[in-house]
C-alpha cells in the first residue's frame, strides 16, 4: 500500500555527478527540494564551488566533493558517504563529448572518450554498489544519451560509450537487482542546457527539433530532474534494468 513515504526523499542521502552545471545541477536543486541530503561532484573546483553558491541561493544548499572520476571514483564515492553518513542513491551524470568522425579521431582519442564516459562508470559503480546494498532502497542511476540508439555521423566515441552505458545499466541490473536495490538509467534527448546555448535559436537546429521531436522544443534540465526522482523514490522499487527516455517523444518517431 502505498503512503506519503513512497513519495519522499526525506532523510534520503544522495552523490550526483556532473553536478557543477546543467543537468546535474538541476537533479540537485530537485532532491533536495524533495528533503535529500546531497553531494555534488564535479572535476573542477571553481565551477563545482560555484554551483554549489549557487544552489545554496536557490535554497537548495548541498555539499561538494571535487575529484576527476576518470582517476578517482571510488575516492569521491567515499567521501561523499563519509560527508553524508552513508549513501542511497548514485546518480552518474558526468560525461564528456568530441564530435568528430573516424577519420579525425584517432585511438588514443577515441580511448580518451570511453575512459571517462563508459570505464569510469564502471568503476564508479563498484565503489558505489557496496554503499548502496546497505541502504533499504538503493538506487543507481546513470545518464547514457539518446546517441546510444540513434547514431549520427561523425560522433563514432560518444556514441560508443552511452551505448556501452546502457548496456552496462542493464547488466548490473540482472547482477543486483533485489528488494532494496535497483540500477536504471536516463536517456536524455535535446536540452537546453548551458552547453548547448550556441544551438537554441539556430534556425536549422530549430528545423529539426520541429520535424523530429513530437513536442516541437527543448527539453528543460527540470524535466529530466523529474524522471531522476521518479527512479529514485521509494515507490520506483519494482523498476530495474530500465532506460528511461526523456525526450519528448524523439525516440518514438520514425
Amino acid at each position: 500500500m502505498f503512503t506519503p513515504d513512497h513519495f519522499t526523499l526525506r532523510g534520503r542521502r544522495a552523490l550526483i555527478t556532473g553536478g557543477s552545471s546543467g543537468l546535474g545541477t538541476a537533479m540537485a536543486q530537485a532532491f533536495v527540494g524533495l528533503g535529500a541530503d546531497v553531494v555534488i561532484n564535479g572535476s573542477s573546483a571553481d565551477r563545482l564551488a560555484s554551483a554549489g553558491a549557487a544552489l545554496k541561493q536557490a535554497g537548495a544548499p548541498v555539499a561538494t566533493v571535487c575529484g576527476d572520476l576518470a582517476v578517482e571514483a571510488a575516492a569521491v564515492v567515499d567521501a561523499a558517504a563519509e560527508k553524508l553518513g552513508g549513501l542511497d542513491i548514485v546518480i552518474h551524470s558526468a560525461a564528456i563529448r568530441n564530435r568528430r568522425g573516424t577519420a579525425n579521431i584517432d585511438a588514443d582519442a577515441f580511448r580518451h572518450i570511453l575512459e571517462v564516459n563508459l570505464t569510469a562508470t564502471y568503476t564508479l559503480a563498484r565503489a558505489a554498489l557496496p554503499h548502496l546494498a546497505k541502504s533499504d532502497a538503493g538506487r543507481l542511476i546513470f545518464i547514457t544519451s539518446l546517441a546510444a540508439t540513434q547514431a549520427r555521423p561523425g560522433d563514432p566515441a560518444y556514441t560508443a560509450s552511452k551505448g556501452g552505458v546502457s548496456a552496462l545499466t542493464r547488466s548490473l541490473a540482472v547482477e543486483f537487482g533485489s528488494d532494496s536495490l535497483t540500477v536504471n538509467a536516463i536517456s536524455p534527448g535535446m536540452f537546453a542546457t548551458d552547453v548547448n546555448k550556441p544551438m537554441v535559436g539556430n534556425p536549422g537546429i530549430d528545423a529539426f527539433v520541429n520535424t523530429r521531436i513530437p513536442l516541437k522544443r527543448w527539453g528543460r534540465p527540470e524535466e529530466l530532474a523529474s524522471a531522476a526522482m521518479f527512479l529514485a523514490l521509494p515507490a520506483s522499487s519494482y523498476v530495474n534494468g530500465v532506460i528511461v527516455p526523456v525526450d519528448g517523444g524523439q525516440s518514438a518517431q520514425m
